[in-house]
């Protein structure tokens, strides 16, 4: 059935995403993968456009193993017997993401080179680190692990329920970002009560056990303090 509303919907694309991630190890392999390259732009303080181009070349490998992911369902679904050209068309669909994939590696050695390695000579493209990038790549890192930790438990549904609460978890990565950040502790501390009620709210609302939004909660905090004392 079509979608209601655009919280359905929202609803229904993390369905797919959580879906992908519990069934297909590839989406796994690159999810660990982005959590990699995030780590190694943290570590070496890439460049605002350095960092972009990390970002989005992490993003389009996991595009593209989704859209492999989907058209494979599709296939079985309309062939389930073995046929030449359903072969062909998972065959393509894996190829796109080895493409893909092929490219990403290639940008990821262009840009890490110059900071892993010496002997290359890579300038910065901006003259110092963007203010964001802590707390971007770990609110990043917050959400890939909440994936793989919602998918390795396999109980719940995006949005509603499941190990671990992702609400709790981005609520308390944005208020430990807001406190270690140059806002002020009186923002900062109003965040972290918004942060509060967000994780009781789903008490409340009987999506989560106690467990459930503390691990949350736990999660997104430790996450970010650590990406702050690293790389802060």
């Amino acid at each position: 059935m079509k979608p209601k509303s655009w919280l359905e919907s929202l609803n229904c694309a993390i369905e797919g995403i959580l879906w992908a991630a519990k069934s297909e190890r590839h989406v796994r392999y690159h999810l660990v993968a982005a959590l990699a390259v995030l780590f190694l732009a943290l570590f070496f303080h890439v460049s605002a456009l350095e960092f972009f181009l990390l970002v989005l070349a992490a993003m389009l490998v996991l595009f593209a193993e989704l859209i492999n992911t989907a058209i494979e369902t599709v296939v079985d679904l309309v062939s389930p017997d073995y046929h030449e050209l359903a072969k062909l068309a998972k065959d393509v669909a894996a190829g796109a993401v080895l493409v893909t994939s092929i490219g990403a590696v290639v940008l990821g050695y262009l840009v890490l080179s110059g900071h892993i390695f010496p002997l290359f000579d890579s300038s910065q493209t901006l003259t110092r680190e963007p203010g964001g990038t802590v707390p971007v790549g770990a609110l990043l890192a917050v959400i890939i692990l909440v994936i793989l930790l919602k998918a390795r438990f396999n109980h719940g549904s995006p949005l509603h329920g499941g190990m671990p609460s992702g609400h709790s978890a981005i609520a308390f990565s944005i208020a430990v970002s807001t406190l270690l950040s140059s806002a002020g502790l009186l923002i900062g501390l109003l965040v972290l009560i918004l942060a509060l009620l967000v994780s009781q709210s789903r008490l409340l609302m009987g999506i989560h056990t106690p467990r459930e939004v503390f691990l949350g909660a736990l999660l997104g905090a430790v996450v970010t303090l650590l990406a702050f004392l690293l790389f802060g």
